[in-house]
């Protein structure tokens, strides 16, 4: 993995460890998470629910919500600059100005008592310095882009009264209104019907190539990552188990976990008669984690030496990186 900041490198992340204690203990989220972003390059994290996908998120833009969360270690470098040592004024000026998120649920992210006009305008007249005329403009120009149609009288409606898929052309158009150096989706096509989701990847897929926005995509959908991804990083248990340009972790997966994910998926060159592979077992409760690899009780691999150290990521190829003491002559995809 690199270990410096390289001029065409808009994030880093070093050893990040985001915790969360509760009553039940120590909740390791994010345990230790690296991996870079480059300009313009569209980076995956994929995994269960609970691995550390969106806490890891909400970690680059500082919002994990304290107590009971809390960033205790690593570092978060953006364009250069180290975010665990910006201040609280700092970051309000990086958050959706040069970082934007896209969060899962549009219902719960946009305000249902100010129209679409005046939720997009205020970040404009903030970050942008336009006044309200300008706003407007540029408001109905967005609206455009991302296709919502008769954009001139919908920008004074409120999100109510839009669809879920057009609510979250709304947010694209909010998290694009600054021209970020970086895009967050988290999770951006959830509870949407399959045509709509394909348009939406489209829309931010076609504004990453024209203004060369770095994008990371949050998703449990393999499909989605193997179309519009160009690096998968898969997570497990707040720790990363692989990562690999997408091409290559799909030919050549080189983790038990990996594996197992991708024999899940239905595939229309497999006998029909053939059952889907399934991961046996459950994620690990992230407070008390087993010794060791965490994935160690659900692997068919685990050897004695599994359940005592955890292994360290490791090179297996070109930019292809995976932690797992198996051979990889062992590994067999299903």
């Amino acid at each position: 993995m690199a270990t410096a900041v390289k001029s065409e490198t808009v994030l880093e992340i070093k050893n990040l460890c985001t915790y969360f204690y509760t009553q039940e203990g120590e909740l390791k989220a994010v345990d230790g998470l690296s991996y870079n972003v480059n300009k313009g390059e569209s980076v995956g994290l994929v995994g269960e629910s609970a691995c550390g996908k969106s806490v890891s998120a909400l970690s680059i833009m500082r919002l994990i919500p304290y107590p009971p969360g809390i960033i205790v270690g690593g570092e978060i470098f953006f364009q250069g600059k180290d975010l665990m040592k910006a201040t609280e004024s700092e970051m309000r000026h990086i958050r959706g100005n040069r970082i934007a998120m896209v969060f899962q649920e549009p219902t719960t992210s946009l305000n249902p008592v100010l129209t679409v006009r005046r939720q997009i305008s205020e970040a404009l007249e903030l970050h942008r310095g336009m006044d309200k005329n300008e706003s407007l403009s540029e408001t109905i120009r967005l609206l455009k882009l991302v296709g919502i149609p008769d954009s001139e009288k919908r920008a004074n409606d409120y999100p109510f009264q839009f669809s879920g898929g057009m609510q979250q052309r709304i947010m694209i158009a909010m998290a694009l209104s600054c021209n970020p150096a970086l895009l967050i989706c988290d999770e951006p096509t959830t509870s949407l019907d399959v045509t709509v989701q394909a348009q939406l990847l489209e829309i931010i897929d076609d504004l990453r190539a024209r203004f060369g926005t770095s994008v990371i995509t949050i998703t449990h959908n393999l499909g989605i990552v193997a179309r519009y991804v160009d690096r998968v990083n898969v997570m497990y248990a707040g720790k990363m188990v692989e990562t690999a340009p997408t091409e290559d972790l799909y030919a050549n997966p080189c983790h038990p976990y990996t594996i197992g994910l991708l024999s899940s998926v239905p595939r229309l060159d497999v006998s029909k008669k053939k059952s889907l592979r399934m991961i046996k077992g459950l994620p690990p409760n992230l407070a008390h984690l087993p010794g060791g690899c965490s994935f160690h009780p659900r692997c068919d691999y685990a050897m004695p030496k599994c359940k005592e150290e955890y292994p360290p990521l490791e090179k297996v190829g070109d930019n292809h990186y995976r932690a797992c003491w198996a051979e990889l002559s062992k590994l067999k995809r299903q």
